[in-house]
């Protein structure tokens, strides 16, 4: 699993203490999302994953 998110920038956007597993999950969820949206662009016949794949 390739490391999508940067502490450090999660850091920026929230205020609040940053769990040392959050990183982690967040990256999970955003492969999920990655790869349902590589499915869907495939499935529409498409070599590029859009916006509205997501």
């Amino acid at each position: 699993m390739a490391d999508l998110i940067v502490k450090n920038k999660i850091k920026e956007v929230v205020k609040l203490r940053v769990s040392v597993d959050l990183p982690e999950a967040l990256n999970k969820k955003i492969e999920e999302i990655l790869k349902k949206a590589e499915e869907r662009a495939k499935a529409n016949h498409r070599t590029t994953i859009l916006p509205q794949d997501v």
